[in-house]
C-alpha cells in the first residue's frame, strides 16, 4: 500500500471499481474490461498495480481473464481485501498499470489464531502461492471454512511488489499490527451475501450515495432518505445486509434490539433511545440498525403496555429531528412488517421498504458458493444440483445444511482419531465433504419457513402405488413438467394448472398417491387435514388458511395437500355447512385467485364426497383438474396384491392370479387389509404350533403364508366390503353428474 513506483510501465488507465465475482473472493486476483486489457496489451497472469488517486494507496494483484459481459464497461472487479488495501469503495476510480514482481524470499505476517495452526506446515505457503503482495497489504483467504486475515509486516527483497513462491520462507509475527486490530473484528462485505444483487444495488443507491456524496442531494435541494425498512422471512439476510452496508461505507454502526433499550424505570427507555441517536450524530456518518422492528415499534392501538407506546412516540420524534443530510440513516428489519406502527411507515421516516424474499435457484447457488469457500469438497460435489434440491431454503438454512454435511464428514474419520492426542495432518488433509454428506444433511435440514407445517417426507414412491397409471401421468404433467421445462411453458405463454382434485371411493389410493407425489416431486410439501383449519374462535380459521398460503409462497415451489377437503369446503348455504365453513371457503377462494398470484404453488385436494364441495372451488383456475380414482381393475388388483405381499414368505401353492379374481369389489386399502390379516393368521398359527421353535432363526424361516390363511383372510375382510361399498361407484358418479348439471 505504498505510493506508486515511477519506474514501471507508463501505460496507465483509470477504471471504475466493481464487486468481484463470488468465486474470486480471497484469491488476490482481479478481472478487467477485456477491451482495456487489449488496449494496454495486458495478458492473463500479469501483475497489475492498482493506485487510488484520492487516498494515495497502492496494491497489486494477478490479472485473470475478464468476463465477456464486462466488455466496454471500463471496470475492474476487486474483492473486499484488495479494495481495503487502497481504501476504495465500489464505483471509485482507480489507476492501473502493469508491473513486475520479484520472487519473495521471506515474508513476515502479523496473524491471528486461525493462522497459528499453519505455523509449522507448508499449508500457509500453498494457500498463498503466486499471491502478489505489497507492504502493509491485508490478505484474506479461507481455510477449513474460516476466513484468515493476515497483514504484511515486511518482506525481502525490498521491492514494490513480490510474488510468493513455494520456497518462500513464511514467518508469523507475535505482535499485532496497529492497523490489524480492526481486522480481527467481525466484518461483512457484499461478497459475503449471495442472491441479493438487486437488493444490494437498491440499498447502495439509498444509503451509500447520501453518505459518500451528500453534495448531490444538497445541490438539487432535497433531503436524502432517513430510513430503510427491510422485511422478509427469517434467515434471508436482513441483518447481514445492514452490517455489509456499514462496512462498505465505513460508517459507524449501532445495533438496537428490544431488550437493550427497555427499562422498568419510567422514562429510561426513551432516554436510552436518545443516547443512541446522540452517539450516532457525534460519530457521523452513522447507521442505526433496529433489529426485530416489530418488537420495538408495534402498533400503538394494539398494545396494552404504556412503555411500548412511549418508545414508538420517542422514535418518531427522534427520526423527525434528524436534520443532517444523510449523516445518520436508520435501517429497520422485521419479518412482520404489518405489525409495525403505521406512523413509522410514511415518507420522511422509513422512506423506502425493501422486501427480501426467499432466494431462487441462482441465489441459492451463490449462497452455497459463499458457505463452501475454503471448505475441502470432494470432486463429486455438485453445487448446482444442490441449489435445485433446496427449494424454499434461505441463507440461514443453507448455512445449517453445510454445517450438517461437515458433521457427517467428521463422523466418518472419528474412528481414526485418538481424542487424547493431536489429530495427524494426514487425517486433516484427507478430510473432505462429499455429495453423499450433503444429501444426508438434506434429510435433516428443513426450510425454516415451513418448520411449523412440514410433515416428515413420506417414503412411498410411484412404485408403491399399484395401478393408477393415468393419474400418475397427469400429476407428473401438472407438477413436474412446469419445474423441469419452464422455458417451454414461457414459450407457449401458458400457466400450469394450480389445483388438482383427487376423488373416488374410500381406500382407492388418494392419500397414498399424494404421499408418493411428495417423495417423487422433490419440492416442499405441506399436508393439511381439513379439520385442522376449523376453530371455534372468530377469524382463526381464516387466519390459518392465510398463514398456510403465506408460508407456501415463501417456500415455493411448494405443494399444499388438503386431505378430506370436504370437511372444510362444503357448498355454502347447504345443510352440511356452518358459518365457519363458509368463511373458510371464502378465504380459500381469495387465496386461489386473489390479487396475489400463486407462483409455483400447486394445490392437491382429496375427497370421497365431491358432490358436497362448493362449486366455486371446482371451476377452472382453482381446482380445475379432476382426477377420478375408481376401484382397481383386475390387472391393477394383482399389481397391488404383489406390492403388499412383496418380501413376505409365501407357500409354493399360492396362485396370485386366482386370488385376484375373487377381489372384484376390493379397493387398494381392502387388499392391503387382506394381506395384513393373512400375516396375522399365519403368525397366530405359528405361535400355536409347538413344533416350531420361535427362538431358533432356522426354524422361524420355515414359516410361510399358505393358501389356507389367504382364504380365511378373504372371508373375514370380504364381510367388511359391504354391498353399500359395491354400489358406491354408481352412486358416486350419479352425485358427480348432479353436481355439474
Amino acid at each position: 500500500m505504498n505510493n506508486p513506483s515511477k519506474n514501471y510501465n507508463d501505460k496507465i488507465r483509470s477504471v471504475r471499481v466493481k464487486d468481484a465475482f463470488k468465486e474470486d473472493s480471497g484469491k488476490g486476483i482481479i478481472r478487467i474490461d477485456p477491451n482495456i486489457v487489449q488496449e494496454l496489451d495486458f495478458k492473463t497472469g500479469d501483475v497489475i498495480e492498482i493506485n487510488h488517486p484520492a487516498t494515495h494507496k497502492t496494491t497489486a494483484a494477478i490479472l485473470q481473464t475478464g468476463s465477456e459481459s464486462d466488455k466496454g464497461t471500463n471496470i475492474i472487479r476487486m474483492d473486499p481485501s484488495l479494495r481495503r488495501n487502497i481504501h476504495s469503495s465500489i464505483d471509485d476510480l482507480v489507476d492501473i498499470r502493469k508491473i513486475k514482481a520479484a520472487d519473495a524470499k521471506e515474508v513476515i505476517f502479523a496473524g491471528i489464531e486461525e493462522a497459528i495452526m499453519l505455523r509449522n506446515s507448508q499449508q500457509l505457503v500453498r494457500k498463498l502461492e503466486n499471491r502478489v503482495i505489497t507492504k502493509e497489504d491485508i490478505l484474506s483467504f479461507y481455510s477449513y471454512g474460516h476466513r484468515v486475515d493476515l497483514i504484511v509486516v515486511d518482506f525481502s527483497p525490498k521491492t514494490e511488489a513480490i510474488k510468493i513462491q513455494l520456497d518462500t520462507n513464511i514467518k508469523l509475527s507475535e505482535r499485532t499490527h496497529k492497523e490489524f486490530i480492526e481486522i480481527e473484528k467481525e466484518r461483512v462485505t457484499y461478497e459475503d451475501i449471495g442472491g441479493l444483487d438487486d437488493t444490494i444495488q437498491k440499498i447502495r443507491e439509498i444509503i451509500e450515495l447520501p453518505i459518500r456524496h451528500p453534495e448531490l442531494f444538497k445541490r438539487i435541494g432535497i433531503n436524502p432518505p432517513k430510513g430503510v425498512l427491510l422485511h422478509g422471512p427469517p434467515g434471508t439476510g436482513k441483518t447481514l445486509l445492514a452490517r455489509a452496508v456499514a462496512y462498505e461505507t465505513e460508517a459507524h454502526f449501532i445495533t438496537i434490539s428490544g431488550p437493550e433499550i427497555t427499562s422498568k424505570f419510567f422514562g429510561q427507555s426513551e432516554e436510552n433511545l436518545r443516547k443512541i441517536f446522540e452517539e450516532a450524530k457525534q460519530k457521523a456518518p452513522s447507521i442505526i440498525f433496529i433489529d426485530e422492528m416489530d418488537s420495538i415499534a408495534p402498533k400503538r392501538g394494539e398494545v396494552s403496555g404504556e412503555v411500548e407506546r412511549r418508545v414508538v412516540a420517542q422514535l418518531l420524534a427522534l427520526m423527525d429531528g434528524l436534520k443532517g443530510r444523510g449523516e445518520v440513516i436508520i435501517i429497520g428489519a422485521t419479518n412482520r412488517v404489518n405489525d409495525i406502527d403505521e406512523a413509522l411507515r410514511r415518507p420522511g421516516r422509513f422512506d423506502r421498504e425493501i422486501e427480501i424474499d426467499v432466494p431462487d435457484v441462482e441465489g441459492r447457488y451463490q449462497i452455497l458458493l459463499i458457505h463452501t469457500r475454503g471448505i475441502p469438497l470432494a470432486d463429486d460435489v455438485n453445487l448446482e444440483l444442490l441449489a435445485e434440491k433446496t427449494h424454499g431454503f434461505v441463507g440461514a438454512d443453507i448455512e445449517a445444511l453445510t454445517k450438517e454435511a461437515a458433521i457427517f464428514s467428521i463422523r466418518e474419520v472419528l474412528p481414526e482419531i485418538d481424542l487424547d492426542k493431536s489429530i495427524p495432518i494426514s487425517v486433516l488433509n484427507n478430510l473432505k465433504i462429499s455429495m453423499s454428506h450433503f444429501l444426508r444433511a438434506l434429510n435433516i435440514i428443513e426450510p425454516s419457513a415451513l418448520r411449523e407445517l412440514l410433515i416428515t417426507k413420506p417414503k412411498e414412491t410411484w412404485n408403491d402405488v399399484g395401478g393408477l397409471e393415468d393419474a400418475k401421468l397427469q400429476l407428473r404433467e401438472i407438477i413436474e413438467w412446469p419445474l423441469k421445462y419452464p422455458k417451454i411453458y414461457n414459450h407457449m405463454d401458458s400457466d400450469p394448472p394450480c389445483g388438482v382434485l383427487l376423488y373416488g371411493p374410500p381406500g382407492t389410493g388418494k392419500t397414498l398417491l399424494a404421499k408418493a407425489l411428495a417423495h417423487e416431486s422433490e419440492v416442499n410439501f405441506i399436508s393439511i387435514k381439513g379439520a385442522e383449519f376449523l376453530s371455534k374462535w372468530v377469524g382463526e380459521s381464516e387466519r390459518a388458511v392465510r398463514e398456510t398460503f403465506k408460508k407456501a409462497r415463501a417456500a415455493a415451489p411448494c405443494i399444499i395437500f388438503f386431505d378430506e377437503i370436504d370437511a372444510i369446503a362444503c357448498t355454502r348455504g347447504g345443510p352440511q355447512n356452518s358459518r365457519v365453513n363458509e368463511q373458510v371457503v371464502s378465504q380459500l377462494l381469495t387465496e386461489l385467485d386473489g390479487l396475489e398470484p400463486l407462483n409455483n404453488i400447486i394445490l392437491v385436494a382429496a375427497t370421497n364426497r365431491p358432490d358436497i364441495l362448493d362449486p366455486a372451488l371446482l371451476r377452472a383456475g382453482r381446482f380445475g383438474r379432476h382426477i377420478e380414482l375408481g376401484l382397481p381393475t383386475s390387472e391393477e388388483r394383482e399389481e397391488i396384491l404383489k406390492i403388499h405381499l412383496k418380501g413376505k414368505p409365501l407357500a409354493e401353492d399360492i396362485d396370485l392370479g386366482k386370488i385376484t379374481e375373487k377381489l372384484e369389489y376390493f379397493s387398494g386399502a381392502d387388499i392391503k387389509s387382506l394381506c395384513e390379516e393373512a400375516v396375522l393368521l399365519t403368525i397366530r398359527k405359528a405361535v400355536a404350533d409347538n413344533s416350531i421353535n420361535t427362538e431358533d432363526w432356522d426354524s422361524v424361516k420355515q414359516i410361510r403364508i399358505s393358501r389356507e390363511e389367504l382364504d380365511q383372510a378373504f372371508e373375514k375382510v370380504s364381510r367388511n366390503v359391504k354391498r353399500a361399498q359395491r354400489a358406491y361407484k354408481t352412486q358416486f358418479n350419479d352425485n358427480l353428474e348432479n353436481l355439474y348439471r
